[in-house]
């Protein structure tokens, strides 16, 4: 399936943001753990909670979480530490995405993991079991959903665990969030400088309430940096002091849209090693607006959905766009080549590809989005949200 997306003249509409789903996955474990009767209120309707809730809720054995990295990450340790046999599968994507490195710290703390297929990979068959816990060492650059599924597991533990983070952290604020939400359920951690140390506790049952997700308000945020001035778009929902990093990242958005008159530009240098999500907005919205950028702390991006990297230099290539690429930047000097006459997006499952190249039709008036039903993985009515704000769109064989 392809949507066509036609540009408006003039958008003013009201958003209801979806519920984030970084804080909905984390809770639904917290929950499960803490044994909670309490209903979570405005969990995320979203593909990757959907599964994780299926999940935590069933009495099966044997789970597939599709193209949901999170479910995945999370569940791996949630079950290697409660008693049964146990079975995780996903998409081919999901096959290829590694999950080693949570896996051998798994393994140190006593579970029992077998890789069914590759080794490094999923699928997984677990050995749920009482762990010991303990100290390990991991390595900070990975993923923060390695350290977070960690974390939530770890006052269930015999000795608890202290992580010792070796090299440059990224994605700081997921583990702060999820430090935030363990308190919130009666757990406290420490984090001073490189150790995260979590003792033996008891989750306490609390009702709890999600709010609305800032990476989704990221995509209205670039459809306001690329609509005419006339404009206008009130997002409800979000949060001030939000537990989301995205939230202070997706502010900075405004002010990278607004280049200055001399001197160094507003994307040289930007680093998005604590929000790796919004990368594709900012690369999107930069190319499009003629600012050039260099984004650094985009190693993330490598194991995404897809290789988000690669991805943005082959489809904003198909907009007229030349972009330079490093193991952890995209760089972007202002070197074009020539547009494809239609474009269609290629979305490579992955729900942040189509949400940030759709607004491209406010600068080229129409862009069409293969498989736009990917973003049900966060945000399942971002098309009717367009819709509502005056954006045509129609579908297409």
């Amino acid at each position: 399936m392809v949507y066509k997306i036609q540009s408006v003249s003039q958008i003013n509409t009201s958003v209801r943001l979806p519920a984030s789903k970084s804080i909905s996955n984390r809770v639904l474990i917290l929950n499960a753990l803490s044994g909670s009767c309490f209903p979570i209120e405005n969990l995320s309707d979203s593909d990757d909670t959907s599964v994780l809730l299926k999940a935590v809720q069933s009495s099966g054995t044997d789970f597939n979480i599709g193209a949901a990295g999170t479910a995945m990450r999370f569940l791996t340790a949630y079950l290697a530490q409660k008693p049964g046999t146990w079975s995780i599968t996903g998409t081919e994507r999901m096959k290829k995405r590694p999950i080693g490195i949570l896996v051998d710290a798994l393994r140190e703390l006593g579970a029992e993991i077998h890789y069914l297929e590759k080794e490094g990979f999923p699928p997984l068959q677990i050995q749920g079991k009482k762990l010991k816990g303990g100290v390990i060492s991991l390595n900070g650059g990975v993923s923060s959903q390695y350290i977070s599924a960690l974390m939530m597991i770890a006052p269930c533990l015999e000795q608890g665990l202290t992580i010792r983070l070796e090299g440059n952290s990224i994605s700081k604020p997921y583990i702060q969030m999820t430090i935030r939400l363990m308190e919130s359920f009666g757990v406290k951690a420490r984090w001073e400088g490189q150790m995260i140390e979590i003792k033996p506790q008891t989750y306490i049952p609390v009702p709890f309430k999600v709010e609305s997700d800032w990476s989704a308000a990221s995509y209205w945020y670039e459809i306001a940096a690329l609509a005419p001035k006339n404009s206008s778009i009130k997002l409800l929902g979000l949060e001030e002091n939000s537990t989301q990093g995205d939230a202070e990242g997706v502010r900075l958005l405004p002010r990278f849209a607004s280049p200055l008159p001399c001197g160094e530009g507003p994307g040289e240098g930007l680093d998005f090693v604590d929000i790796p999500d919004l990368a594709q907005t900012f690369v999107v919205t930069g190319c499009l607006l003629g600012i050039p950028f260099r984004f650094t702390g985009l190693q993330s991006l490598r194991i995404k959905e897809t290789d988000r990297i690669a991805a943005l230099q082959i489809e904003l290539r198909k907009l007229g766009y030349v972009l330079q690429a490093g193991d952890s930047s995209l760089e972007w000097v202002g070197e074009r080549c020539e547009p494809e006459p239609h474009p269609v997006i290629s979305t490579y499952e992955d729900h942040r590809m189509a949400m940030a190249f759709a607004p491209a039709c406010l600068k080229m008036n129409e862009i069409r989005i293969k498989d736009p039903e990917v973003v049900s993985k966060s945000y399942p009515n971002y098309w009717k949200d367009l819709s509502a704000a005056g954006f045509i769109i129609m579908e297409e064989a």
